[in-house]
C-alpha cells in the first residue's frame, strides 16, 4: 500500500472518529448502556453503524444519479452543516438518562436522523468523489473504534471526559468544513 493510500485511510478514520464522537442521542444510550456492560454500549453503536453503512450503499450507487454540477453546492451545504455540528458539540450537554439501547435502537435512530441523513448527502458524498473508496474503509475503521473503545472507556471511568471529547470533535468538525467549504468554492472560479 502506498503512502497515499495510508493517508487517505488515515483522513477517513478521523472522520469517522469525528462523526461518531459529539455529544448526541446515539452517544448518550451508549453512555447509559455502558453502565451496564460495555456490550450493551457497543449495541446501540453498532445500530448506529449499520445506518451509516445503509446509507452508504444508498449513495455510492445513487450518486451517478445526482448531476456532477450540484456536487458544489452539496459541498458547500456539507460545510455549513458541519459548522452547525461543531457549534452544536460545544454547545450540547450530555443527557444522564437515556432510554433503554440497543442494537435496533441505534438502528432506527441513525436511519431516521436527519442530519445523519444529511451528512451522507453532502459530506458522505465528498469522502467517495474526492477521497476515494480507500476514506470509506478508514471510516468505517474510525467509526468502529469509537463504538467498542467509547463504550469500554464509560463503562470504566464515566462521563467526565466529555470536554475533551467536545473539544475534538469540535477542532476536526471545523477543519473537514473548511476543506468542504474550499472544495466547492474552488469548483465556481
Amino acid at each position: 500500500m502506498i503512502l497515499s493510500d495510508l493517508y487517505v485511510i488515515l483522513v477517513g478514520f478521523v472522520l469517522g472518529l469525528s462523526l461518531a464522537a459529539p455529544p448526541g442521542p446515539v452517544n448518550a444510550i451508549i453512555m447509559n448502556e455502558s453502565s451496564k456492560s460495555k456490550l450493551h454500549g457497543t449495541s446501540v453503536g453498532s445500530g448506529a453503524m449499520t445506518a451509516d453503512l445503509v446509507f452508504l450503499v444508498i449513495l455510492y450507487f445513487g450518486r451517478l444519479a445526482i448531476p456532477a454540477w450540484t456536487f458544489k453546492y452539496l459541498y458547500i451545504l456539507g460545510a455549513v452543516v458541519m459548522i452547525y455540528l461543531a457549534l452544536s458539540v460545544i454547545r450540547s450537554k450530555m443527557p444522564t438518562k437515556t432510554p433503554k439501547g440497543n442494537y435496533f435502537v441505534g438502528l432506527t435512530m441513525g436511519i431516521t436522523n436527519p442530519f445523519q441523513i444529511i451528512w451522507w448527502v453532502t459530506v458522505g458524498l465528498f469522502l467517495i468523489e474526492r477521497l476515494s473508496i480507500m476514506s470509506i474503509v478508514g471510516f468505517f475503521c474510525g467509526l468502529l473504534s469509537w463504538i467498542t473503545l467509547f463504550p469500554y472507556a464509560m463503562n470504566k471511568v464515566g462521563n467526565r471526559y466529555s470536554p475533551i471529547i467536545k473539544a475534538f470533535s469540535f477542532v476536526i468538525l471545523v477543519a473537514f468544513a473548511g476543506i468542504m467549504l474550499f472544495y466547492g468554492i474552488k469548483s465556481f472560479l
